[in-house]
């Protein structure tokens, strides 16, 4: 099958390759003439896992290619997918320019019968936008042409995309038209070889799945969070309640983890929408206001105990004071740093007049555009620590769990460690001489 993915960011990108890999041609379109030719130079604009080695494969087999020119891409392609970016308005809604602007180049340039998918997360009424834009392109040309417009939503973790789009829990499509639920069937029929995890359902109801599905999770994280701080001041400890309440089928561990807040290009825009989207309709959506005023509440969680134990009052508390930062992306095995809890963190240490050397196997380069030199910045995560007051832990990479501990204490002015991911034991780091202190913890769970 032949097919164009116009947008080559995080989705666009993933989803193309993935479609090139199963055997089809796919072109990635982007405007960005910098990000096309780099993509056929083999510079991949994104971190994720696995991606890379796959691009390069499939442009080498004639699979995938990339290019600027969206006419032609139409043109030959009988499926065409939009994926570009539907950044937050000021109001937390979603910012549809992009993909109608999309919409009315498919309009513009396509020869026959094609098929428009949106991959990108839209609010719930969007495919009536995309077919009223396409719709209105075509008069304007004086064509008659037939067209179906379909909500695919993505369901793709950063960090394991390729596996989620290769192997997909469930793929849900939106359309009212049989034939072209039959075409997408058969686009997505290699990746349910094992099963078909393929939902069909109407367009409105895809689109609410999306923002339904990440406003679930984005609930259950804050709620566990809620759990972890009630636990630090009832000297509970979160991980023991973790195991008590995920062994229940009805509730499970996914997500329970308690922390500083969840981020990321998902959560925090999706749920803005929904709750966007609820007021558009007159309904006060309370939960969802409590969960996103929750969530940023919680990244000043961390921040709160360092001022705590090493404040000295005063307007600025923490001035004289350095910490070592191990974690800069919002989560592990991605670069993206798009409403991460170090942002928040980070800038609230900075305004208690602290200086702050942060490393992160991948996210440095995106740090440095947001902090540039106000903060500094290493690629050898024992080098921040020699002279600084305290290590605190915001990303959970695997290269944090088993530090070498003695060369830690060592480096640090003091033996103290703020986790806000909970990676250690406490009986076992405090046994190794540190004051520990993490997440809605006591110590006496004995995992």
């Amino acid at each position: 099958m032949k097919i164009c993915v116009v947008g080559s960011g995080y989705v666009g990108l993933v989803a193309g390759t993935c479609f090139a890999e199963s055997g089809n041609d796919v072109v990635c379109v982007d405007i960005s003439e910098e990000k096309i030719n780099g993509l056929k130079e083999g510079i991949i604009p994104i971190y994720e896992p696995g991606l890379k080695e796959m691009v390069l494969r499939n442009c080498e087999e004639g699979r995938l290619t990339f290019t600027t020119d969206i006419a032609a891409a139409v043109k030959d392609s009988l499926v065409n997918f939009i994926a570009v970016g539907t950044p937050p308005g000021e109001d937390g809604s979603a910012d549809l320019q992009y993909v109608l602007g999309v919409a009315r180049d498919i309009g513009r340039h396509m020869t026959g019968f094609r098929i428009v998918v949106d991959k990108s997360t839209v609010p719930v009424g969007t495919a009536d936008k995309v077919r009223a834009a396409i719709a209105e392109e075509l008069a304007l040309r004086g064509v008659d042409y037939e067209f179906d417009v379909v909500s695919n939503p993505e369901f793709l973790k950063e960090g394991a995309a390729i596996d989620d789009f290769m192997k997909p829990d469930r793929v849900v499509i939106g359309t009212d038209n049989v034939r072209t639920a039959e075409l997408m069937k058969e686009l997505y029929s290699p990746f349910m070889r094992k099963s078909d995890r393929l939902i069909i359902m109407d367009i409105r109801s895809a689109e609410m799945t999306k923002y339904a599905a990440n406003a679930m999770l984005a609930t259950k994280i804050t709620f566990m969070n809620q759990i972890s701080n009630l636990c630090d001041k009832m000297g509970a400890d979160v991980m023991a309640v973790r195991e008590g309440i995920g062994s229940d089928s009805r509730i499970g561990y996914d997500f329970l983890f308690p922390g500083v807040g969840y981020g990321g290009s998902c959560f925090p825009k999706d749920v803005k929408a929904l709750a966007r989207t609820a007021e558009e309709c007159n309904y006060d959506f309370i939960l969802l206001k409590a969960v996103e005023e929750a969530n940023e509440r919680q990244k000043l969680v961390l921040p709160n105990k360092i001022e705590a134990r090493l404040g000295s009052g005063g307007a600025k508390p923490l001035e004289g004071k350095t910490f070592a930062v191990w974690g800069l992306s919002f989560k592990p095995r991605t670069d993206d740093m798009r409403e991460a809890p170090s942002l928040t963190i980070i800038s609230r240490l900075l305004e208690l007049g602290a200086q702050v050397r942060a490393h992160d196997p991948e996210a440095i380069k995106e740090a440095q555009k947001h902090f540039g030199d106000r903060i500094s910045y290493s690629h050898n995560m024992y080098d921040i620590l020699k002279g600084a007051d305290a290590l605190v832990i915001i990303t959970e990479w695997n290269e944090y769990r088993n530090p070498d501990f003695e060369r830690i204490k060592n480096l640090l002015v003091n033996p103290l460690i703020f986790d806000g991911r909970n990676l250690y034991k406490p009986e076992r780091i405090r046994s190794n001489g540190f004051e520990y202190q993490p997440i809605g913890r006591n110590g006496k769970a004995g995992f």
